[in-house]
This record gives C-alpha cells, sequence and structure tokens, in this order.
C-alpha cells in the first residue's frame, strides 16, 4: 500500500509539474461548479427537443440523478477515509507541488468533480442514443468525454486531488452513469415505448 501511494503522489507532482501562470486561469475556471449549470440547461434543452418530453425528461432525471449520486456519495467516502488533500501535505509542497489558489475541506479521497462529470457524460450520452440507436452522437461524445478529462485534470493541476482521487472517481462516476443509463433506459421502454404484438 505503501508503494502505491508514492505511486500515486509522484504522478500527482508530474501531472501538477506542467502549470503557467496562464493554464492556471484555465484550471480555475475548469474547475467552477457554477459554469457547469449553464452547460447542463443547454444540453437539456437539446435533449428534450430531441427525444421529445416525455423521455427528454426521464433521461434528464437520471443525469441529474447520477450528478447527486456521485457528489453525495463521494463526499460522505471523503468524510470516512479521511485522505488529506494534496495541497495539505508538507512533503508534497516541499517538493514543488504547484497550489495556484483556493482553499478546499481537508480531505479529498476520491474526486467528486471527477465522478460528477464522468457520471453525467456517460448518461447523457446515452440518453441520447435512447432515441435512435442508429445515431452514435460521436461529436457530442467526443466533446463532453473530452470536459470530463479536463475537469478531472483540472483538480491535480489545482492541487485539490491526488491523480488516484480522480481515477477513482472517474470508475465510480462511470459506474453510476451507466446504472443511471440502463434504468432510464428501462423505464422508457416500460412505460413509455409501445408495446409490440
Amino acid at each position: 500500500m505503501e508503494r502505491l501511494i508514492h505511486i500515486d503522489q509522484d504522478i500527482t507532482l508530474w501531472l501538477n509539474g506542467f502549470h503557467s501562470a496562464a493554464t492556471d486561469q484555465l484550471w480555475m475556471f475548469l474547475s467552477d461548479v457554477r459554469i457547469w449549470f449553464p452547460a447542463y440547461g443547454i444540453i437539456f434543452g437539446v435533449m428534450l427537443w430531441r427525444l421529445g418530453w416525455k423521455k427528454g425528461l426521464v433521461i434528464i432525471l437520471s443525469c441529474i440523478l447520477a450528478v447527486i449520486l456521485t457528489d453525495q456519495i463521494s463526499a460522505h467516502i471523503k468524510d470516512s477515509v479521511q485522505r488529506l488533500r494534496p495541497l495539505y501535505t508538507t512533503g508534497l509542497l516541499q517538493n514543488g507541488l504547484h497550489w495556484p489558489l483556493g482553499r478546499y475541506s481537508f480531505f479529498g479521497f476520491f474526486s467528486g468533480h471527477a465522478s460528477n462529470a464522468f457520471g453525467f457524460a456517460i448518461c447523457s450520452l446515452l440518453g441520447f442514443r435512447l432515441n435512435d440507436a442508429t445515431r452514435r452522437y460521436r461529436t457530442y461524445g467526443w466533446c463532453v468525454f473530452a470536459w470530463a478529462v479536463l475537469v478531472a485534470l483540472s483538480r491535480v493541476m489545482m492541487a485539490a486531488h491526488y491523480f488516484g482521487d480522480v481515477l477513482v472517481g472517474t470508475l465510480f462516476g462511470l459506474s453510476v452513469g451507466l446504472l443511471m443509463a440502463g434504468l432510464a433506459r428501462g423505464a422508457v421502454r416500460r412505460w413509455l415505448e409501445p408495446a409490440t404484438a
């Protein structure tokens, strides 16, 4: 376990080392959850337009539940595990950890930002595909997953999380997003699609 912790710290320091005054602003922007809400609103509007209001509402609800679940569970696990964030670790700061700005709660395992972003990404992508299996929504998929990767990476660059926190958050978010998308698909097929003879 100690070996894994050292590897995690080394990867975190290496990634965090790719910083500059210009990119600090980008990472702070991506880490600010307030900018996500207008994007969510636009995506939800497109869902209603593409899927119709009934299916659209089911998918929107599944995406909202994915974000809420990942957020609340990650917060609970942070308080249970109580792993200090990198910026509160003296050894990392002495070894060159860059901490641009911001105060955070003490504990960081695992990343709520990463789990939220990836949970929303996979759930919304599968939601769009629900109406027409022949449409893959590749452009949307590339864009939403690129956003999720950048959000997750921003947490390492802001010294708020270790790489391992982000990796676990990503995997957890994908799992919850898949689960919510599956439940939404089941609900649509059961109650909103016409029965076949």
